[in-house]
């Protein structure tokens, strides 16, 4: 790929060395030497990058491939191109992502915006109260909050705001223009640019004289190893928390209601809504757009099409889709059915216009 200032190449890691730290075989020894600067698209390679190839519907990509080295299963090792090295895995995307993470370090968090000599920029502002381990980063502009507490190697972006009595743990990153109040977050949590971490929920009693905002004055706990997207909005609880499990990432622009508990190493894809009190299990997979009723269970395991409709609670390990969402080879089943219909009607049309 072409590489701009952004994120320029790595100066090298020789395969021998890449091949120790990942755990893959090299196929064949003599390439050991080889450096490798980059990561690209099997497609669009050049020398110096390392791609990968995990699916045959993607075959066409080694005919312009000029990697020097590719991750593959053995399946594939027949295919590739003579003279790129090929590293065998059982997991290719996985052995790339590790790769894309040693070649590219900068890249998997937000890096601090501005260079400057001490760690706590002058025009940040710093409650005295608040206490801040060695080798915290607070760049211009930001604020943290009486009483608030943040652990080591943690980066508070330009322009943040950390909210009194705030806990974050340690190697966190709060990018630019976040604002995290009423949470405590662990270690190793990346939430991006203006995501919006602890403000009160959406909560409103009728009354005779229109509706009655009903008081908020739960937490949201954000558990090791969560990344959270730009622009994401995570209420607190009302009167109990809110709760994102360890290892769960979250795309940009997910609303997440109050008292929602999301469990471990869950996906949660961009747009999603989900309304406040419901149970997420471990594990859960939800595509782009899809919006969750409140008060409903989702078990371990499951999967939500993007753009599905759920308003009733799922059973562990099923694949869910449509609106309202129901088991996916029922929706499948309906599909057909209706493009079915639609051939008859549009046959039905011709024969009568003919």
């Amino acid at each position: 790929m072409t590489h701009n200032e952004f994120y320029p190449p790595h100066p090298g890691i020789s395969l021998s060395a890449l091949v120790e730290k990942l755990g893959v075989e090299l196929v064949d020894p003599k390439h050991g030497d080889i450096a490798i600067h980059s990561i690209a698209p099997a497609a669009r390679s050049k020398s110096g990058d390392i791609c990968y190839i995990a699916s045959r519907k993607n075959r066409q990509d080694l005919e312009t491939c000029q990697a020097s080295a590719i991750f593959c299963t053995s399946a594939f090792k027949s295919l590739v191109p003579e003279g790129v090295a090929v590293l065998l895995t059982d997991n290719p995307q996985k052995s790339f992502a590790e790769a894309g993470a040693l070649l590219h370090p900068t890249a998997m968090r937000p890096a601090p915006i501005v260079s400057y000599l001490s760690e706590i920029h002058p025009s940040a502002f710093i409650d005295p109260t608040a206490r801040l381990e060695a080798g915290v980063t607070v760049e211009p502009c930001a604020v943290v909050g009486a009483g608030a507490e943040i652990g080591t190697g943690s980066v508070i972006g330009a322009g943040a705001i950390i909210g009194a009595h705030v806990k974050i743990g340690r190697d966190c990153s709060i990018a630019a223009g976040a604002s995290i109040l009423s949470a405590y977050l662990g270690n190793n949590v990346i939430i991006h640019n203006g995501a919006r971490i602890g403000q009160d929920g959406f909560g409103y009693a009728p009354g005779p004289r229109g509706m009655l905002k009903l008081v908020q004055i739960g937490r949201v706990i954000i558990q090791d190893n969560v990344e959270i997207g730009a622009n994401t909005t995570i209420d607190r609880g009302a009167m109990d928390d809110t709760v994102i499990g360890e290892g769960t990432k979250i795309d940009n622009q997910v609303q997440i209601g109050h008292n929602v508990h999301i469990g471990r190493h869950c996906g949660i894809v961009s747009k999603v809504g989900i309304a406040g009190s419901t149970r997420i299990g471990n594990g859960v997979m939800i595509g782009g757009a899809a919006g969750l009723n409140g008060h409903i269970t989702i078990g371990d395991g499951v999967q939500i099409a993007a753009m599905s409709g759920v308003v009733a609670s799922i059973p562990a390990g099923q694949v869910y889709g449509g609106v309202p969402a129901r088991p996916m080879k029922d929706v499948l089943r309906d599909w057909a059915e209706l493009m079915a219909r639609s051939d008859e009607r549009t046959t039905k049309k011709g024969e009568k216009n003919g």
